[in-house]
């Protein structure tokens, strides 16, 4: 059985905790390799390394950083088929969705690119008599990502680059449940020239977790999981007198008024709500027909979902894949019968769809008539399950999403110029989609939620990612009357 090791200081770092996690492939069941789980010990190995990199990272040209950065952007791109490859391998997705993750990851190391331009301080001249001001903004020094099995390549790419590019170095600590992505990834930014302990990969469970959050030397904490989890993390975090970004879960609402173009809003509900097995935080959970768009929209996605492959991903022909583990599979197929138990209509069942295949695979399920206080509404299925909540106006609709506890994503499908831009100034989430179901921000712009979809507040990548990486510090300056100047500038006094 293969043991996948941690990355420390350019080079693999056998784990010696006596501590390790199965890694499956999910279109089969079948372990394919461990992973070692950090120690305290190995943690602080890897911090130490970061410490120690920090002291000349910090001081290297703006001009060199980005270099390495274009070299490291290139050659994810080229290796980008093999990312894809052990995404799909390990987490299960299928290739559209693997490569899309690269793609997206690629953006975020395109951003960080632009360092000379992101990095530009301020500058107040004669802000006083002979007085000038400016701010500039420094690295933090050592900080660390906790990153979520779903995402497990383009998550780690909201981070490292930002981080690294301000002058930081950085602590990985991706999931145990699908490693190999996120190593290879780190793999390729050493072979990008950067000097070892710039960016150090430990594998681990809570006890690393617990001990980045603690770390005396480990400046600042970003973070992307379940809202316990979130929660957790920040309040440790902060606690230890760290700052912490924490992104959590989500109950994204995908509004449909009765003069949307149902073609395209059934055909956005499938692939939002189905696409990587409805295992991310910026899936349609909750459709909410308006009206009389109810019944026509309810047929129009249940037809698509008759058409949809499910299989492995490594087949070409399939569009959704496995679920991350057996357990959590299990899980999901649970809430369909809870829903039909508290009185949702099960338009179509996912556990009755049968597979050739040991695999952690489920059908996708439909719930109808849902309403906010079934269980499938509160919680976070995290899986193949969409429910549609039907609402006899607009105004129904919008405070529904106010009164929801999350606010990571909301979408409208409508013609109407009007309601589109109502919606935007209502929708009381942290990003908006006007006829698109998820609405993630490019890379310039930057994620994040509100409400109990974030715990912090700054958001990920982008603009504010390089708020959060790096700490302002303002610079008074006063010199000399130039007519007291020992060199003869030729001014007279006071002038």
């Amino acid at each position: 059985m293969e043991t996948i090791h941690h990355f420390v200081d350019g080079a693999a770092m056998p784990c010696e905790s006596g501590r390790s996690h199965p890694v499956f492939n999910p279109a089969t069941g079948e372990q394919t390799a461990q992973v070692g789980l950090a120690g305290v010990d190995e943690v602080d190995a890897a911090v130490a390394s970061s410490a120690a990199a920090f002291e000349e990272w910090r001081h290297t040209s703006l001009a060199a950083r980005t270099k390495l950065m274009h070299g490291f952007r290139n050659l994810v791109e080229a290796n980008a088929a093999e990312i894809a490859a052990r995404l799909t391998a390990e987490h299960g997705k299928v290739p559209s969705d693997a490569l899309g993750e690269v793609a997206r990851g690629l953006e975020n190391i395109e951003f960080a690119c632009g360092l000379g331009d992101l990095l530009k301080g301020s500058y107040n001249s004669q802000a006083s008599g002979g007085i000038d001001v400016y701010t500039v903004r420094q690295p933090l020094g050592v900080v660390a990502g906790i990153t979520p099995f779903n995402f497990p390549a383009m998550v780690p790419l909201w981070m490292i680059p930002n981080a690294v590019a301000c002058g930081n170095t950085f602590v990985l600590k991706p999931s145990e449940r699908d490693p190999s992505a996120p190593l290879l990834v780190a793999e390729l930014f050493f072979e990008a020239g950067f000097p070892p302990g710039v960016l150090n990969v430990v594998n681990g469970d809570k006890v690393a977790v617990d001990r980045l959050l603690t770390h005396p030397e480990v400046a600042a904490v970003s973070f992307v999981g379940s809202t316990p989890i979130a929660r957790y993390v920040y309040e440790t975090g902060t606690s230890a007198g760290k700052r912490v970004q924490a992104l959590a879960g989500a109950k994204n609402h995908m509004v449909v008024l009765p003069d949307a173009d149902l073609d395209l809003a059934a055909d956005a509900a499938v692939s939002a709500a189905y696409g990587s097995a409805g295992e991310r935080c910026m899936a349609v959970s909750v459709v909410v027909a308006v009206g009389d768009a109810g019944d026509p929209l309810v047929d129009a996605i249940r037809v698509r979902m008759d058409k949809l492959r499910i299989g492995p991903g490594d087949d070409p022909d399939s569009e959704m894949g496995p679920l991350i583990t057996r357990e959590h599979r299990d899980r999901v197929a649970g809430y369909v019968g809870i829903g039909a138990d508290e009185g949702a209509t099960v338009v179509m069942d996912g556990r009755e769809a049968v597979f050739d295949s040991d695999g952690f695979f489920l059908g996708v399920s439909l719930l109808d008539n849902v309403t906010p206080d079934m269980t499938v509404y509160r919680d976070e299925i995290f899986g193949p399950v969409l429910c549609v909540v039907r609402s006899d106006t607009y105004h129904e609709a919008v405070d529904l999403i106010e009164q929801n506890p999350w606010g990571n994503g909301a979408a409208i499908f409508t013609r109407d110029g009007g309601a589109a831009r109502q919606f935007q100034l209502d929708a009381d989430a942290g990003m908006v989609g006007i006829n698109v179901p998820i609405p993630v921000p490019v890379g310039c712009h930057s994620f994040g939620g509100w409400k109990n979809s974030l715990f912090g507040d700054t958001h990920m990548y982008g603009p504010e990612g390089i708020h959060f990486f790096t700490k302002a510090k303002a610079i008074t300056t006063r010199w000399p009357d130039p007519a007291d100047s020992a060199v003869d500038l030729g001014f007279p006094r006071n002038r």
